[in-house]
Parts: C-alpha cells; sequence; structure tokens
C-alpha cells in the first residue's frame, strides 16, 4: 500500500515537473515569435540578447552577430576604470584635469558646454558625465589616462569576453564612417558582460565599485524610449546607449541599449539589443527596441 502510494506520488511530481517544463517551453517559444514578428519587416539587422536572473531563460536573435558598439562601449571603458581603481592605480576622488585641447567641437559633450575652458573633477564625476550622460570629452579622457582603447581591449579579454573590439576612441571612432565598424561586440557577449559583472561572482570588482557603477548605469539619462520606452514608469532600469550618425544614404549603423531590467517582485532579467545598419528613422528604431523590450518585460513580469 505504501509503495503504490510512493508510485504514485512520484508519478505525479514528475507529471507536474513535465507540465511545467512544457509551459515555460511554450511560453518562451511563444516570446520568439512575438520577437521575430517585431523583426522581421524591419530593414535593419538587430542583435538581440534575453537572460533571466538565474542565468536561463535565454533566448537570442543575431546573438553572434558582430555590431557596433558606438557609446556602449563607456560602459567596457568604466569596467576598465575601476579595474585599476581597485588596485589601487587611481581612486575615484582623484582630481582629472580636462584641457581646452580635450573639448573637441563636434563632440555631444556637456563637459565642454559646462566649462568651455577646460575643467578639474574627481574621477568619480568624469565617470558620471561619460556613463551617465555618455559624455565623448568624458569617454576620451577616461581612454587617455588608462593608456587607450587597445588597454580596455586587452582587459576584457584577460576576463573570457572574446567577442569584443575597442580599437578607437571617439576622435578616431567619428572622423571616418568605417572607424565605428572595428568598435564591436555581439548581443550574447554584452548580455554576458552585464550578467557576470552584476552577479559579481568573481569578485570582478570591489563592494565600492560595484555599488558605484550599478548606481550610475541605473542615472543613465540617455535613451529613455529604448528598453524603458514602453515600460511602466517605476521600473528600474540599469542601462547604457549607443548611437551613432547617418550617411549619406540614410543609412544608421547603431542605435543600442544594453541593461537590467529590475521588476516589482524583486526579480530581474538582462537584455542587449543593437539595432545596426538601419534604413529606418531613429525614431523607428527605438522603437524597435522599445517594442522588444516590452514583450521581454511581458514575458519575465507575467
Amino acid at each position: 500500500m505504501t509503495s503504490m502510494f510512493s508510485t504514485r506520488t512520484t508519478l505525479i511530481i514528475i507529471l507536474t515537473a513535465f507540465c511545467c517544463v512544457s509551459s515555460f517551453s511554450q511560453s518562451m517559444d511563444s516570446l520568439r515569435m512575438e520577437i521575430g514578428n517585431i523583426l522581421s519587416t524591419r530593414n535593419a539587422t538587430v542583435g538581440v540578447s534575453i537572460m533571466g536572473m538565474k542565468g536561463g531563460d535565454t533566448l537570442s536573435f543575431n546573438g553572434n552577430t558582430h555590431v557596433p558598439m558606438q557609446s556602449v562601449f563607456k560602459f567596457h571603458i568604466a569596467l576598465a576604470v575601476l579595474e585599476q581603481v581597485d588596485k589601487g592605480r587611481f581612486s575615484l576622488d582623484q582630481y582629472v584635469s580636462i584641457t581646452k585641447d580635450d573639448l573637441q567641437p563636434d563632440y555631444y559633450s556637456p563637459i565642454r558646454d559646462s566649462f568651455p575652458d577646460g575643467t578639474s573633477m574627481p574621477l568619480s564625476k568624469l565617470l558620471e558625465y561619460t556613463v551617465c550622460m555618455s559624455d565623448n570629452v568624458g569617454c576620451d579622457v577616461l581612454l587617455k589616462l588608462i593608456g587607450g582603447p587597445g588597454e580596455v581591449e586587452k582587459y576584457l579579454h584577460k576576463k573570457g569576453f572574446k567577442d569584443v573590439s575597442i580599437k578607437h576612441n571617439e576622435a578616431i571612432m567619428q572622423s571616418n564612417w568605417s572607424n565605428q565598424y572595428e568598435n564591436w561586440t555581439t548581443a550574447n557577449c554584452a548580455n554576458q558582460l552585464l550578467w557576470k559583472y552584476y552577479k559579481n561572482k568573481k569578485k570582478l570588482l570591489s563592494k565600492k565599485s560595484y555599488a558605484f557603477l550599478w548606481n550610475l548605469m541605473k542615472a543613465t539619462s540617455t535613451g529613455p524610449m529604448r528598453l524603458k520606452g514602453e515600460l511602466p514608469e517605476n521600473i528600474i532600469v540599469a542601462h547604457k546607449t549607443g548611437t551613432s550618425g547617418k550617411n549619406e544614404s540614410g543609412k544608421i549603423a547603431a542605435v543600442n541599449d544594453i541593461g537590467i531590467v529590475f521588476l516589482p517582485n524583486g526579480n530581474y532579467y538582462f537584455i542587449s539589443i543593437f539595432v545596426s545598419d538601419s534604413m529606418h528613422s531613429y525614431e523607428e528604431n527605438e522603437k524597435i527596441i522599445a517594442d522588444v523590450s516590452k514583450a521581454v518585460y511581458d514575458f519575465f513580469a507575467r
């Protein structure tokens, strides 16, 4: 009698688990189909990578395609700088000089707008300008401080992130249309970067640098109509955007956003979207990101 009861209980547990897995699989298939429909009529290459908080629930479209990062690479630069802070080479409190020669006239730069004759500011403030406001002057000053783009690439490769190339600073990247394609990553690599540095299981960042970085990412003010565009207003997103110019044929090389979306129930997920070589308007490209982001949010918030 006991044996029969035990067998039935085991069978029920197995069937229940099977039904849950089957239901989850169908939901993922439904999400894949929904995102596929969003992307199907777009005249652009769109790289998408999605990962749940436990490292499962993964889904990607063109996830291993090389895509230009544009200012997304400022997140990567911040990681390399904070590595040097943790090693004691720099301090977040130390002042960094920004000369008039650093203030490129054609850059997007709140620093230049606020300090047209140059200035000096704490490294923490320089990182804030660069990450939160995507300041291009701040970006190149940081790169000069740590030894150039190659040092950032070397650091990331050493940490195991091979699908990323950082060859140029903003000045070089913006001087020729093709240069931006040499600062590339993949959607899957970008998501892995977010995952590993947020989980921080291998102590990639000290507690102080970790808290500082993710507070910056949560305070990002650029791209409000991208990952956050169609989400409820109270949803916190720690993210970094990237945007290119438009060439003579009307092509936009990059409209990007990568980040972590924090749900009201305490869960979160990682999402990286790169819209590349698009013939759509900036607004339409942002709508692609927002539509995909909303579909993913609805899946995880259900």
